[in-house]
């Protein structure tokens, strides 16, 4: 399954799975770009991002620890 920008929350269960030793509230939005453009099933152009989308994955992501 490809995954763009808009996939917020698949992105964040990637990251989860992906990334199990990386506490999401801590991680730079530099990294995360990195580590989400890095992911086997990512499609989407790297500079289409922007802060507003990288904050969304982030607390995606936080929400995938509880």
């Amino acid at each position: 399954m490809e995954i763009n920008w808009a996939d917020i929350q698949e992105i964040a269960i990637e990251l989860y799975e992906n990334f199990p030793e990386i506490d999401p509230q801590w991680i730079s939005f530099p990294d995360l770009h990195k580590k989400i453009c890095n992911l086997d099933h990512f499609i989407g152009d790297p500079n289409s991002s922007n802060e507003k989308i990288l904050e969304a994955i982030q607390m995606a992501w936080i929400d995938e620890l509880d």
